[in-house]
């Protein structure tokens, strides 16, 4: 459906915008018409070249993104974690990760691990 472009003599960026705002405005010229629907219908048809809709395309593409070096195949390692539920494995995590010479230095303490705990608690 085409719509129909009206004029504002407000935005007019250069001279002959105005111009040509007023003298559609006056009615000497009629106002053009844009057919958003059939725009956009022709434009589909120009997405795609002609090469692009044969294998030829598709093999050319392929050439012109090909890596250029060969990279090697990532392996999958798989870990298990094993859950004991032991507050003591925690407590050697924690002096571990505190005891590293690149971070801060703490000091984790039977208290500092007890305070924890009972921040974690669920209260009722």
């Amino acid at each position: 459906m085409p719509d129909e472009v009206k004029p504002n003599l407000n935005e007019a960026s250069t001279q002959d915008a105005q111009l040509a705002a007023e003298s559609i405005a006056s009615g000497q010229e009629k106002a053009p018409t844009v057919d958003f629907d059939a725009d956009y219908a022709t434009a589909q048809q120009f997405s795609v070249s002609e090469v692009d809709r044969t294998g030829e395309g598709g093999a050319a593409a392929e050439a012109a993104t090909a890596p250029k070096y060969k990279t090697s195949k990532s392996e999958e390692t798989k870990t298990q974690t094993q859950s004991t539920g032991n507050p003591d494995d925690y407590v050697e995590l924690a002096k571990e990760v505190g005891n590293t010479q690149t971070e801060g230095v703490t000091n984790v303490s039977d208290d500092l691990v007890k305070q924890a705990l009972e921040k974690g608690e669920r209260k009722n």
